[in-house]
């Protein structure tokens, strides 16, 4: 039996409210490690702009650059 399914498991067996409250605490969870991505990864960006490794676009030039990489977006094949 995998982890979440044990986790799962013993969730089921807590009252209907704790499993309420369990799900909100995880919810609220999830936002704050996101936020704590988003933040990480806007540092890192400032930090290469600083550091002139990225070029300033406007948002049509932005827009358009990401449409031509999503045309011509080949996922690699997975070997099986």
């Amino acid at each position: 039996m995998s982890n979440l399914d044990r986790v799962l498991d013993a969730a089921m067996e807590l009252p209907l409210e704790q499993q309420e409250m369990l799900v909100q605490i995880l919810k609220n969870r999830i936002i704050e490690s996101r936020r704590d991505e988003i933040a990480s990864d806007a540092a890192v960006s400032i930090t290469e702009f600083q550091a002139g490794r990225l070029k300033v676009q406007t948002a049509a030039e932005a827009i358009q650059e990401l449409r031509e990489y999503l045309n011509n977006y080949r996922p690699q094949e997975t070997q099986v």
